[in-house]
């Protein structure tokens, strides 16, 4: 296990990061304690932002459509005032 400060890690990002990419197990430290673990990311990972969700309709339950579709259904056949 390999463990840098953040100080030192900011200098040494580079040789860090090919550690981690090597599989050692590689722990950025705040006055000695662990606080992040670097590894290696999957291709698919790096696409996405952090915090977003890919859903398809498929994902969905069929229940959640039918009650969306009812939903809009009353909208659109709901009486306007003129």
């Amino acid at each position: 296990m390999r463990q840098a400060n953040v100080y030192e890690a900011k200098a040494r990002l580079s040789e860090l990061v090919q550690a981690a990419l090597a599989g050692e197990e590689v722990w950025i430290a705040r006055a000695g304690k662990p606080l992040v673990r670097l590894m290696p990311g999957s291709p698919q990972a790096s696409l996405r932002g952090r915090g977003s969700l890919s859903i398809t309709s498929s994902d969905l339950d069929p229940a959640f459509n039918a009650a969306l579709d009812q939903q809009a259904a009353a909208l659109f056949s709901a009486d306007l005032p003129a």
